[in-house]
């Protein structure tokens, strides 16, 4: 249902000033979207008007002069730097003689070349057909006439509305799928919480280069590129702490501005990484004249996906592209970490980032001397696990006398387990020098 050209595809780029002037960047951004898509830019158009037109979105005079632009340069498809509505799509496409995509189906089609996992592909599909299915009018003469004739005679619904219902069936399916693979990664997450290992999470504008931070602190080799949404499916890994044990690193999809409603639909399962983490590493290119719209883009989609209130940490990336950039910690008023500078492709900057989390996960440790019975045996084990044990003794009935030192929050976790465990640690707590 989705095929695209093998090659890229010549295409006429048109952004309208509705009120406000668009920045160079804002446009750029446009630009390499469209290239990300696979599109060779054979021209830019720009206008401004105060309100859109209801009909084409763009004047009737505008509208004369991108028809002349697609003529000379042959172009196949016009895209609009906004948000279109189906009878604007259709009647732009009317009047151009060729395909036209707004905004947010440029989006899905690069994400759709993303993909890669099966969820993934899953979620893009779910999103295409969310967004194609408020457009299945798009013009089609035949979508409007009765099926009949030899071998269209049907139970006399029109062709519309089979595509609307196949398209419901369709849709119906990916979310039942989709609602495995969520139930799965929520299986994993509870996993995690059980074992006590938190869990942090990469957030950033596109292409601010979390991958490349994930591949350098982990040393994994996730797919990175200096383009648009290179990372589209989750990638989760192991990160051992310096003095404060094991984290779970997530790397998500980037943001952009003005995303798609129907991505953020689609991929909650996958952004929920997101609002269960435990801290949030918002990534910021710090080398963008445009960082603090990033910044406030990604935020905006945080609240939307219920992830704003999860702690969270500035990363200023790219401080090798900057004139004077060298690596540092920012702190607020109470001495709690706000900020740090550093750059992933060089590695400048990365061991304050690891002490950072290290920091942000230590906890007052507490020391106690326990006396386990010998049905104890599993506990036995999680106290070396998750603490260090500076002495254990067998006793003669079996049991062992520990002294161990734990984390507060595997400290807590534990005493919930058993009432007879709760009531001997409760009794022979004592704070660790």
């Amino acid at each position: 249902m989705f095929e695209r050209p093998a090659s890229g595809e010549c295409a006429v780029l048109v952004h309208l000033d509705l009120g406000v002037k668009a920045d160079k960047e804002e446009l750029d951004e446009f630009k390499l979207l469209a290239v990300s898509a696979g599109a060779e830019v054979a021209a830019f158009v720009r206008g401004s008007r105060k309100t859109p037109d209801r009909r084409l979105f763009i004047g009737k005079g505008k509208a004369e002069e991108i028809k002349a632009i697609i003529a000379a340069e042959e172009a196949e498809l016009v895209v609009f730097n906004h948000s279109l509505s189906p009878s604007q799509e259709r009647n732009l496409e009317r009047e151009f003689q060729c395909r036209v995509v707004d905004r947010t189906g440029l989006i899905l089609d690069i994400f759709a070349q993303r993909a890669r996992t099966f969820e993934g592909k899953l979620q893009v599909e779910l999103a295409q057909l969310r967004h194609l299915s408020t457009r299945l009018v798009r013009g089609w003469t035949h979508l409007e006439r009765q099926k009949g004739g030899i071998g269209l005679r049907g139970p006399g619904e029109t062709q519309l509305e089979t595509d609307r219902r196949l398209l419901g069936k369709r849709i119906s399916l990916l979310k039942q799928r989709l609602e495995k693979v969520a139930t799965q990664r929520e299986q994993g997450r509870k996993g995690r919480s059980k074992a006590m290992v938190p869990t942090v999470s990469l957030v950033g504008y596109t292409n601010a280069g979390k991958s490349t931070l994930f591949n350098r602190i982990t040393q994994s080799e996730v797919y990175a590129a200096d383009q648009l949404f290179a990372t589209l499916d989750p990638t989760l890994r192991r990160l051992e702490l310096p003095g404060e044990g094991a984290v779970v690193l997530a790397d998500t999809v980037g943001f952009i501005s003005h995303l798609p409603h129907e991505l953020v639909a689609a991929f909650r399962s996958t952004l929920q990484e997101t609002t269960s983490a435990d801290l949030l590493l918002h990534l910021i290119d710090a080398a963008s004249p445009q960082r603090t719209r990033c910044i406030a883009e990604v935020n905006d989609v945080l609240r939307q996906i219920g992830a704003h209130q999860v702690p969270q940490i500035e990363i200023y990336n790219k401080i090798d592209l900057m004139d004077e950039g060298q690596p540092r910690i920012e702190r607020d008023e109470s001495g709690a970490v706000r900020r740090i500078w550093l750059s992933a492709q060089t590695g400048a900057g990365i061991e304050q980032l690891a002490e950072v989390l290290a920091e942000f996960f230590h906890q007052e440790h507490i020391r106690h001397t326990l006396h386990l019975s010998a049905t104890d045996g599993r506990l036995h084990a999680q106290l070396y696990e998750l603490g260090e044990v500076y002495s254990d003794h067998a006793r003669d009935d079996g049991g062992w006398e520990m002294d161990v030192e734990l984390p507060i929050r595997h400290y807590e976790q534990l005493i919930g387990q058993d009432e007879r465990l709760t009531k001997r640690l409760l009794a022979t707590v004592q704070q660790a020098p």
